[in-house]
């Protein structure tokens, strides 16, 4: 598996978008939280004086990042009568995710080669296609309420999506959707950032963008050094215009009508201390009311972000620390650190937490800041709970011998740790982590996986209760029921050599005593769902569970999904199914999987297949491709 700091891509978007000179809103921020405090600028002069000393503080010969990243390896009305129906598998319930499929029971919505097609769930057919390509076309994400969708194309080539072969890469942008009748747009939203993540309670979506200083810095002319690039590049930044951090985002409203307008001066915060080379944005639109409604416009914050969690009130966003490789690239330091001790020459590993109040209608405002120790794995390294944020992070991963992780607990008004318990896989790292309730779950790994199990309601006194050591890792885990936990991930050899895919029914009942109560082992394959988590169903209903597989066994490359059983004691397999080339040749590989009635739904890049959900015949294929 390889685990990447994905620079995600994308977007901005506001229903009413003010000029610098509008009115001001509600100020976000001017909360006293010590070191990590977000202060409002006063206007744009203040603004933009304040961004091009801070970037020019931090830009170097290179321009904005530094030395290059180092990736690392393991890395309308409420329909009524409707077909119960499985729905996107997501971190916090009522609190859905961007993803390739949505469907509400009746109809099945979902993009392939920036075509949108709605699936009629009773006749199994496409009633209708929606082409929202242009020159070139992204993979796309989807968010549906009633009958509206926003069709998220993210301008760039995340690992997981449905597309035929490898798409030409196009641009960032926004399309809403209206389903009722024949689908048509009724508006668009392009931005000039990068899209980081959204969320969507009820009708309403956040969005979170990013972007960099719009900065073209000139090439160096004849044998210059680093400090004379860097000085250079220097005076660039302090002669930047503000579009250079606020460029405008371009908005089209159903009568095609084109207007531009940036984040208004005032509603742009900044830590006490921050860099100036990235601006997150933070932006409400409402599906139901549309982009020509009078929306909130977007609010912003001088700082970076990679990784969003949300619930119904809070919105998290963290910023991981990046990967350098050390400038001087010789022999090991003469002194190994110590576990969970940064190592010579690389940058310490800290990670920023920004929450923001989204349990108020309007626009969300800034809450806190926090930051802790080490690096994130995901957005299930973090959770809320009972006025606290839980944040599970590895300190020292660049370097297998000196890592090691920790649980730190947070006042979520405050954002200040109150309590945390380290020490956990010293010499490891985190593959996953989950928390239920009260209750933490984390693996480590590197040759055997502990299981720990922890103790968190008392926020100041968090404890590991348990731990369970077996070979290989789960690098996802999802709850079972009570005091069950299902692991997907990797069987692996005394030594670490991972052997093949593995899932594992775990007893988490006792704290004090993990068990694992069944294995299911395939050899030589692997699962998406590993780091893809919307790639795994589990349809409690039946206990039906859904695992897309790629296997090498046997000499041959097969792909499909693999249906289990899951009892409260053991893991069965039921069956396989697999898509049969229909247009390339090649056996597409199944990408996601949803439960309609007695039916098992599976997509691929060619087309859907609709199999019985207790027999697994075949009753239907639907091609999405020519």
């Amino acid at each position: 598996m390889k685990t990447l700091t994905r620079p995600v891509l994308a977007a901005a978007l506001a229903a009413a978008l003010a000029a610098c000179t509008s009115a001001p809103a509600q100020d976000p921020g001017k909360q006293s939280l010590g070191n990590v405090r977000l202060v409002s600028y006063s206007d744009c002069d203040e603004l933009l004086a304040g961004l091009r000393e801070k970037a020019a503080e931090n830009v170097g010969p290179w321009g904005f990042g530094g030395p290059p990243i180092m990736y690392m390896e393991d890395s309308s009305a409420a329909r009524e009568s409707k077909p119960d129906h499985s729905t996107t598998n997501v971190h916090e319930a009522g609190v859905d995710e961007p993803d390739l499929v949505k469907t509400d029971g009746e109809r099945v919505f979902t993009v392939v080669g920036g075509v949108l097609h709605i699936i009629d769930a009773a006749t199994k057919k496409v009633t209708a296609s929606l082409d929202l390509k242009r020159d070139g076309y992204s993979p796309a994400d989807l968010l549906v309420s009633g009958d509206r969708a926003l069709v998220l194309f993210e301008g760039g080539m995340p690992t997981a999506r449905i597309m035929d072969g490898f798409a030409p890469v196009g641009e960032t942008r926004y399309v809403l959707v209206d389903l009722a009748g024949e689908p048509k747009v009724i508006g668009q939203i392009k931005p000039a950032g990068a899209h980081v993540d959204a969320r969507m309670v009820g009708s309403t979506v956040w969005l979170v963008t990013r972007g960099r200083p719009a900065i073209a810095f000139p090439e160096p002319k004849g044998s210059v050094d680093d400090a004379e690039r860097k000085k250079v590049n220097q005076a660039v930044v302090r002669n930047a215009p503000l579009t250079a951090w606020l460029p405008e985002i371009e908005i089209t409203d159903a009568s095609g009508t084109i207007r531009k307008a940036a984040v208004p001066c005032e509603r742009v915060s900044h830590p006490a201390e921050y860099t100036g080379t990235s601006l997150l944005t933070l932006h409400t639109l409402d599906l139901a009311q549309g982009i020509t409604a009078a929306g909130t416009g977007p609010i912003a914050l001088a700082a970076d972000g990679d990784i969003v969690y949300g619930t119904g009130k809070s919105l998290y966003v963290a910023s991981n620390p990046r990967w350098w490789w050390p400038i001087d690239r010789g022999a090991a330091p003469a002194v190994e650190p110590s576990p969970g001790e940064p190592t010579p020459g690389v940058p310490p590993e800290e990670t920023e937490v920004h929450r923001f109040d989204i349990g108020r209608p309007g626009a969300p405002s800034y809450a806190a800041s926090g930051t802790v120790p080490g690096r994130l794995l995901n957005q299930y390294s973090l959770s809320e709970h009972d006025g606290h944020l839980r944040v599970a992070t590895t300190l020292g991963s660049a370097d297998a011998r000196t890592s090691s992780s920790s649980v730190h607990v947070l006042d979520a008004a405050t954002m200040k740790t109150v309590g945390q318990v380290g020490g956990l896989g010293k010499g490891e790292r985190i593959y996953s982590v989950r928390f239920i309730g009260p209750a933490g779950y984390v693996v480590t790994f590197r040759q055997v996986d502990p299981l720990y199990t922890l103790d968190l309601r008392d926020p100041a006194a968090p404890k590991v209760t348990g731990e369970l050591k077996i070979t290989g890792y789960s690098a996802y885990l999802h709850p079972a029921g009570d005091g069950r936990l299902i692991g997907i991930g990797q069987e692996a050899s005394e030594e670490g050599r991972t052997m093949g895919t593995q899932i594992s029914l775990f007893d988490v009942g006792d704290p004090a005593n993990p068990r694992r109560l069944s294995q299911l082992f395939q050899k030589e394959s692997g699962s998406v769902a590993e780091w893809d988590p919307h790639a795994f169903l589990y349809w409690p209903k039946t206990g039906t569970a859904v695992v897309p597989l790629s296997s090498h066994a046997d000499g041959r490359f097969r792909t499909g999904a693999l249906v289990l059983k899951i009892t409260d004691a053991e893991v069965t397999r039921t069956g396989t199914i697999e898509h049969p080339s229909r247009t390339t040749g090649d056996q597409p590989g199944i990408q996601r999987s949803m439960v309609i009635g007695e039916e098992i739904w599976t997509f691929s890049y060619e087309g859907v297949q609709v199999n019985d959900l207790a027999t697994l015949d075949e009753r239907a294929w639907i091609p999405l491709t020519s």
